[in-house]
């Protein structure tokens, strides 16, 4: 059984998903705003939150990015939304999953139990240090000489699995297939643009690098100073 909570502000397919899933064994608690949403989640420590992006007070777009400042729980976004874009931009700012309205309880049931199965299965270190760097996948913290870094959940997965293999060369096609999870087909230039503003974030450019070090032709490689 898991803890769920289900925020969405339509009352017929609130009421219709809290039955639904309870029956299928879960405990569900449901919020109707993205405020109250927010409460409950830090209130309540769900194992996994169910988002609509249309909620009256806040878009449901801002509300992954609030909940993913201090929190790591799953979320799939559920939503009328279908746009490429959209979808993309969700996804990349930390959401688990995405299910465009509309779709039947089974679906839905059928998804947490996938990213909650994801989640059971994920081994992380307990810390991994490189140099100054300390980086927490647990807490998805990470600090530069003991201060914090303030960095995008992408950001965050970017910087950990360059950390995981720190002092190898990392090619662009491991990291667009390891950290976006996407083919390698020429959208090297997300890779670029997303070592640009992790560079910014520890100090350093391309071209004095301290830690992200660039193999020309090959890949990047994170080291700590010497």
């Amino acid at each position: 059984m898991a803890h769920l909570l289900l925020i969405e502000d339509d009352v017929a397919i609130r009421t219709h998903l809290l039955k639904a899933l309870r029956e299928r064994g879960h405990a569900v608690a449901a919020s109707h705003t993205a405020m109250d949403g927010l409460q409950t989640a830090l209130a309540e420590r769900p194992d996994l939150v169910v988002l609509d992006l249309g909620l009256p007070d806040l878009d449901g777009r801002e509300l992954l990015r609030m909940l993913r400042a201090v929190s790591a729980v799953p979320v799939i976004v559920a939503t009328a939304r279908d746009d490429e874009t959209g979808i993309v931009q969700v996804l990349d700012a930390g959401a688990d999953d995405y299910l465009v309205k509309p779709f039947t309880a089974a679906q839905l049931d059928a998804r947490i139990r996938a990213v909650l199965r994801r989640g059971a299965e994920r081994t992380e270190p307990a810390a991994l240090v490189v140099g100054g760097l300390h980086i927490d996948p647990g807490a998805r913290t990470a600090t530069l000489d003991g201060a914090g870094l303030d960095l995008t959940p992408r950001e965050f997965d970017l910087l950990h699995h360059l950390a995981t293999r720190a002092g190898q060369v990392v090619t662009k096609r491991e990291l667009l297939s390891e950290v976006w999870q996407v083919p390698y087909g020429g959208a090297d230039k997300t890779v670029d643009v997303h070592l640009s503003w992790l560079r910014r974030k520890l100090g350093e450019t391309a071209q004095q690098p301290r830690y992200l070090h660039t193999v020309r032709g090959v890949g990047i490689r994170l080291s700590g100073p010497a």
